[in-house]
């Protein structure tokens, strides 16, 4: 008698073993946070609410699965350590790629589509935060109230000056808690900018005036002086010819405008198609333009479209503008 109690007292101690670790593991495994992150308990994460371009924004608990829509807001992602929470991005007809030091974290990010993403995909990502750029919601894209009522925190990636894009940085740190790294990476877009200016200060240049170049049909296609782009070429010592156009971000100018404004050198947008040379070939064949001294003198600037939008790129983009309107000041 006495053996068969100790065998059934063996029994039932296996069974609430086994109970106990298989409720251990579950719990465990709804928990876990992405691979390699930084994540607090869920206790631990106190709500946070942001002014989001007019909209408030509360982010309740740290988020785990994040679209970061727009090649900007993926990189940004990726600056800051957090690869591991991206579970789709978009737009990449808009991009020539990641900087270097990003590309193998970039790479692992999962695209979503390659375009604009579409309403289909993103209720059907599973996400429950999401980073996009301002262009795509609106019309018959993506709705922000819906994206709400799936339960997705949006958090619109839409600065119109510097000051706001380095906000951005800093919430997104707050929001996934790497305050330090985001911290870090304003100061250092900062330092590299003021590197920049203090050198062309130093040596007494003038602006040089640019026309921005997107693509020509019936005129060209080019960034106004509201457009954020238009900040960018300022910072890098250059002056944006349409800058007295502020209607919109975006327009199209004639050709006789441009050849009035007489620009020093013409900066061309790099992204899917048509390539940069086809778009050097269509200046230069142009009656009007190619009468320009910039275009005799092929005095062209390229940059990556990704890298005039807001983002972690502000110092980069500075950089390499500064270089193409003074090469003779920074020589490779």
């Amino acid at each position: 008698m006495k053996k068969k109690a100790t065998a059934l007292a063996a029994l039932v101690l296996a069974a609430a073993t086994l109970i106990t670790g298989c409720s251990a593991g579950n719990s465990q495994t709804a928990s876990s946070p992405p691979a390699n992150s930084d994540a607090a308990p869920a206790a631990a994460y106190a709500p946070l609410t942001f002014d989001n371009y007019g909209r408030k924004v509360t982010v309740a608990k740290k988020p785990t699965k994040v679209l970061a829509l727009g090649p900007n807001t993926c990189e940004v992602m990726v600056a800051l350590g957090l690869t591991d929470y991206i579970v789709g991005t978009s737009l990449k007809n808009h991009s020539r790629g990641p900087l270097p030091e990003y590309k193998d974290a970039v790479e692992k990010v999962p695209v979503l589509n390659y375009q604009s993403a579409t309403r289909e995909a993103v209720l059907s990502s599973g996400a429950d935060f999401v980073y996009a750029i301002d262009w795509e919601f609106g019309g018959d894209k993506l709705d922000i109230s819906e994206l709400e009522k799936y339960g997705m925190t949006v958090y619109l990636n839409s600065a119109t000056t510097i000051d706001q894009t380095y906000q951005e940085i800093l919430d997104i740190g707050k929001i996934f808690q790497v305050e330090d790294k985001a911290e870090a990476l304003v100061a250092d877009q900062k330092a590299r900018v003021k590197a920049v200016q203090d050198k062309i200060k130093a040596a007494g240049k003038k602006p040089v005036s640019v026309l921005v170049y997107d693509s020509g049909n019936d005129g060209v296609f080019t960034a106004s002086g509201v457009n954020y782009e238009t900040l960018l070429i300022e910072l890098a010592g250059g002056k944006n010819v349409f800058g007295d156009i502020t209607e919109k971000a975006w327009t199209t100018v004639n050709y006789e405008a441009v050849l009035e404004r007489n620009p020093d050198v013409i900066l061309i947008h790099d992204y899917d198609t048509p390539p940069v040379d086809e778009k050097k070939t269509e200046i230069e064949a142009n009656d009007t333009l190619s009468k320009l001294d910039c275009v005799k003198n092929k005095h062209y600037a390229v940059i990556e479209l990704e890298s005039v939008l807001p983002g972690d790129r502000i110092a980069y983009t500075v950089e390499k503008l500064a270089a193409a309107f003074y090469p003779d000041l920074f020589k490779a």
